[in-house]
């Protein structure tokens, strides 16, 4: 079974042929301070290293300091409010127009301040699916039913989000799953990854974006041991993105795993509710 070769997504394909490998210390430091953002909660600390990582890409290079500035914008964005998992109305609502405003600002500075179309969301990549595509998106449920009631039951991290047994609060906490889910790959693919592909390698740019998922996803409610699997998950979503040039694709992967999410939190708050899991 060939697996497809690499498509350069359309955000990718005017990478900077001149950043310089230095270039590689301030895109680290816009993740790290991610993680003291998001994982560590030091917003002075996070917030002070963001801004001395943009003045040292500036002086490394300008197409390296835009691209930087926009992911810094969404980062910036998102640190203004709790991401925990919360399903009352007013943080329904406010923490899904933080969202949506991380992505939406860095969009409108590049197309009308830039004057660029480096942020884009290209669904499809124009080939046909193959047989390890379909196989791993029957995969993928299958994979989160085995190791995701045994995450959450067994490291306590269910308790990350509310017990929740009113079903418009069940209903309002699937739509809000999905919707993270959905703006996972937005701003994490589109925007972190691709924005950082346009100056070094496929690896590189992987590992940065997805110290910046997995901090975000620490803060939401995956913590003890959770990333030990938040990370090879960003990884494997940006890697898939490259093969598949299809946000389509990464997007269908991650919201059925997002269900199975729903499903064993569901559960490990009311054993019996949902009796489809071996733990």
């Amino acid at each position: 079974m060939a697996m497809p070769h690499p498509v350069t997504p359309p955000s990718t394909a005017s990478a900077d042929p001149a950043t310089s490998p230095l270039g590689l210390l301030p895109a680290a430091g816009v993740s790290a301070s991610a993680f003291l953002l998001f994982g560590l909660q030091l917003a002075g600390w996070g917030h002070g290293l963001l801004a001395l990582s943009l003045l040292g890409a500036l002086l490394i290079s300008r197409e390296l300091a835009k691209d930087l500035l926009l992911i810094g914008l969404g980062i910036t964005i998102v640190s203004t409010t709790s991401v925990k998992a919360d399903v009352d109305w007013d943080r329904f609502f406010t923490i899904g127009t933080v969202l949506l405003l991380a992505v939406a600002v860095p969009l409108l500075v590049d197309r009308l301040i830039l004057r660029r179309r480096a942020i884009r969301f290209p669904w499809l990549s124009g080939e046909p699916w193959n047989r390890w595509q379909w196989g791993y998106i029957v995969a993928v449920p299958v994979l989160g039913w085995l190791l995701l009631p045994f995450y959450f039951i067994t490291s306590g991290a269910y308790l990350n989000w509310p017990h929740i047994t009113d079903a418009g609060e069940l209903g309002r906490f699937l739509v809000g799953v999905n919707f993270v889910g959905t703006w996972d790959e937005l701003f994490f693919i589109c925007l972190c990854f691709a924005l950082l592909r346009r100056h070094f390698g496929l690896w590189p740019a992987n590992l940065l974006q997805a110290i910046i998922f997995v901090s975000f996803l620490w803060e939401l409610g995956y913590q003890e041991w959770g990333p030990l699997l938040t990370a090879p998950f960003a990884l494997l979503q940006g890697w898939l993105f490259t093969r598949t040039g299809s946000l389509l694709y990464v997007l269908i992967v991650h919201l059925l795993f997002d269900v199975v999410v729903f499903l064993a939190i569901v559960h490990a708050h009311n054993p019996g509710m949902i009796p489809i899991f071996l733990v």
